[in-house]
């Protein structure tokens, strides 16, 4: 009787506590913390074992060494002949794609570009500028 009297005060001092269970997302796009967007991006992408096929390379990946220099050369003499032109010369650039003609008439400049392939010409004309400055 001694050890049922003992089971039945242990078994009323041990009450259970319980709550309702309250379910959290955490997508944030179902409510969830934003914080863990980047996180789930993160390991979708890390698990994605597929590639895109329209990917593109660099656009320096195919091209020659020789390519990349008259690359180099090309903007080279373009930013060489756009310096030219702030301290007031005029000049022409004509590579194998386009003709660039750049003419300073007091203060106006007018920039003539002309596609090589397609004879398509665009022009811009800047007003205001002081070749002096």
């Amino acid at each position: 009787m001694k050890y049922v009297n003992l089971l039945i005060i242990f078994a009323l001092s041990c009450t259970a506590f319980a709550t309702e269970l309250i379910y959290t997302p955490v997508n944030p796009s179902f409510g969830g913390n934003p914080l863990n967007g980047n996180y789930l991006l993160n390991n979708a992408s890390a698990q994605n074992g597929k590639k895109d096929p329209k990917a593109g390379k660099s656009p320096y990946s195919d091209s020659s060494s020789l390519d990349r220099f008259t690359d180099t050369l090309e903007s080279r003499l373009l930013s060489q002949l756009l310096t030219d032109v702030g301290n007031g010369n005029d000049g022409t650039l004509v590579t194998d794609d386009f003709i660039v003609n750049i003419l300073d008439v007091d203060g106006t400049l007018t920039i003539t570009i002309t596609d090589a392939v397609t004879g398509e010409l665009s022009e811009i004309v800047v007003v205001g500028l002081n070749p002096g400055n």
